[in-house]
């Protein structure tokens, strides 16, 4: 929620944020300074001295916005993998644009971090700083060596959220020969002006709709969260109902002899059950999605019908038969009908949980819907992409939320 606020307080004031990202002691902190053209950072060429993130005004005006902020962040590579990742997360959920620096060519551990910015649907700029340490060929050679590990890693699936990689020098120093033989560096001119270029094309043609999607994106995720909260929480009350109907169903189909009576109650039954099910999860029966669901679990029931119906007729035929034998068996044939009679039971307990699963797992899917058909993130998402060429682009580049890996979480 805080982050939703954030964001949206951003969107109102049209302020976007940049975040610098990286190992430690690859000239994050020169960078934002080249960037905003005096040094308003603290910067250590021996090792990095960035502990928390900070935040500087970018100068240079873009249209559309009243803002952009550079955000300096603390180095990658001095925490685990698990806390890198946590790092990576975040820092992409708070910002619109993440540079990722770099100082040679990239790393595993900067592939890794890459793997979570990419995920985010972020757009991600790789930035090599000290060029200037290379020759123009070997320049050229790296950042060729950066595309291709790159592209070998993220896949074409990365699409727009990895731009091509931009050499800079954030804090370039150039040794001079003393009188008395000693060696001094002095520091030179930085060189960012092929990044600042692409940043102010970028941001004036992206900008404002990076900012208005990422709000978006957060209301969406924070509704993601919240469902999937209440999903969980009610996880245990479904359970135990699907379990007293599978009981009910099945002493009703062990104890009843007729065929046609086990079929009607097992179908009021799986009704009642779906009815129970909609009640818990807060879907109104009369609702459409509710019709939309007894649509769909019409056509599950009349797959598994003609199996039922004929596992139950044969069973049933069997039990029958072993009943009407009884007199003349002096009661032996009662043994084998007690596992028929399981066995039934057996299998309306099966088909009694099978559409309480299926009930459960369309209302996940509901997530992001939203009641009476209201506007909700997931479907404005959905209208912009088919509404304007420029953010259909970027929606692309936003991951599709798939709902298969947490469903086994929640389902009862």
């Amino acid at each position: 929620m805080t982050n939703l606020d954030r964001q949206m307080q951003r969107l109102r004031d049209r302020r976007l944020r940049v975040a610098v990202f990286g190992r430690v002691g690859v000239g994050k902190s020169s960078l934002v300074n080249a960037l905003a053209g005096e040094a308003l950072l603290a910067t250590d060429v021996a090792h990095g001295c960035t502990r928390l993130q900070k935040a500087v005004a970018w100068p240079q005006p873009i249209p559309g916005l009243k803002g952009v902020e550079l955000v300096d962040t603390p180095g990658i590579d001095e925490v685990s993998a698990e806390a890198r990742a946590r790092l990576a997360a975040r820092v992409a959920l708070q910002s619109d644009l993440v540079l990722l620096v770099l100082d040679a060519d990239i790393s595993r551990v900067e592939l890794d971090a890459l793997d979570s910015l990419v995920a985010s649907g972020k757009p991600v700029l790789p930035v090599l700083n000290r060029s200037d340490c290379w020759s123009e060929q070997e320049r050229l050679s790296l950042l060729a060596s950066i595309r291709r590990r790159i592209s070998d890693h993220c896949g074409p699936t990365a699409g727009l959220s990895l731009r091509s990689p931009v050499a800079v020098a954030a804090a370039p120093r150039q040794a001079s020969l003393l009188q008395d033989g000693r060696v001094r560096s002095k520091m030179q001119p930085a060189r960012v002006d092929a990044l600042h270029q692409v940043l102010v094309e970028l941001l004036s043609a992206q900008g404002a709709p990076l900012l208005a999607l990422n709000a978006l994106r957060q209301a969406d995720r924070l509704q993601r969260q919240i469902e999937q909260g209440r999903l969980q929480r009610r996880r245990r009350d479904a359970q135990s109902l699907i379990g007293r109907f599978a009981a009910l169903k099945a002493t009703g189909v062990a104890a009843n002899p007729l065929v046609i009576v086990d079929l009607a109650g097992g179908l009021a039954c799986d009704t009642a059950l779906v009815v129970q099910l909609c009640q818990l999860y807060d879907l109104p029966m009369g609702g459409p999605a509710a019709r939309r669901l007894l649509q769909r679990l019409s056509g599950h029931n009349a797959l598994i019908g003609g199996a039922q119906l004929g596992i139950q007729a044969a069973l049933a035929g069997i039990r029958q038969l072993l009943m009407a034998a009884v007199p003349f068996t002096a009661g032996l044939s009662l043994a084998p009908a007690a596992p028929v009679a399981i066995a039934q039971a057996a299998l309306a307990v099966h088909t009694t949980r099978r559409t309480g699963r299926l009930t459960a797992r369309w209302l996940l899917e509901q997530q992001g819907r939203g009641r009476r058909s209201q506007p909700v993130p997931a479907s404005l998402l959905r209208h912009l992409a088919g509404s304007d060429p420029t953010l259909r682009l970027l929606l692309n580049d936003w991951p599709h939320h798939s709902q298969r890996n947490s469903i086994g979480d929640v389902l009862p």
